[in-house]
């Protein structure tokens, strides 16, 4: 079977009530491809409001979880807490934390699992700087970062997982990865993992892009063979996020 097309909202810190409602609302009443599924993350406590204004047919995301069930970790969410606000996906790895709140490989591995083992989908997120990129290292960074995942979960788990290949470079920049660069990254995570844990896993996750995606370069992005849809930033705030949901139409 073909996998399904995916696209992700993450809106990282932005929002207010009323934009929040806005952008929802906007969803809510677009004519979007049926086929494609589509996965918002608002702030965190903006989580259960965007749950009860979004048509079922949306599902919900946190941007971020621990790797601890509960205790005395001040300002992090747990995966029960998650589940019980009827939330059932998390973006796990973003570059951002990674960066700036310097996120390991293995961290970044125990939440994700984590994540799962308590019943949550998860988008993990990988990519390369740009001097990553300009020195050859991209395909040697992100399968580092997929490996340190590849030791705690399960060759099933990975059906849960949505692998957001984003390029540091690309997040926030305006500069996108040519299609022919993204092509190429998602073709070399597909044989990782078909090398790496099965060729059905291989065939069977989906590899999304996120970079500066908007309406403009989406449909062209969304030609390739191993680009199974996007992670949008800046765009998902938008309308014309619409547009990149549709853009196999």
């Amino acid at each position: 079977m073909p996998r399904q097309f995916f696209v992700g909202g993450n809106f990282k810190m932005n929002g207010v009530t009323d934009s929040i409602k806005s952008i929802v609302s906007n969803i809510n009443n677009s004519k979007r491809d049926p086929s494609t599924q589509v996965v918002i993350a608002p702030p965190a406590i903006y989580l259960t409001l965007t749950r009860e204004l979004a048509d079922s047919s949306v599902s919900v995301s946190a941007q971020n979880v621990y790797d601890k069930p509960s205790g005395a970790y001040t300002g992090e969410l747990s995966v029960e807490q998650l589940k019980d606000t009827k939330i059932d996906w998390t973006i796990v790895g973003h570059s951002e934390r990674r960066v700036l709140l310097r996120e390991d490989d293995d961290f970044v591995a125990r939440k994700t699992k984590a994540a799962i083992d308590g019943g949550l989908s998860v988008i993990l997120c990988i990519g390369e700087s740009l001097e990553e990129r300009e020195a050859g290292k991209t395909i040697e960074v992100v399968t580092r970062q997929l490996g340190a995942v590849a030791k705690v979960l399960s060759k099933e788990e990975w059906s849960k997982v949505v692998i957001a290949y984003e390029p540091i470079w690309a997040i926030g920049t305006g500069k996108v990865a040519t299609t022919t660069q993204a092509q190429e990254v998602h073709a070399a995570i597909r044989k990782w993992l078909s090398e790496t844990i099965s060729a059905e896993v291989a065939d069977n996750t989906r590899i999304i892009y996120g970079g500066s995606v908007s309406e403009k370069n989406c449909r062209d992005l969304a030609k390739e063979k191993d680009i199974d849809g996007f992670l949008v930033g800046g765009a998902s705030l938008k309308p014309a996020f619409v547009d990149i949901i549709n853009s196999r139409l």
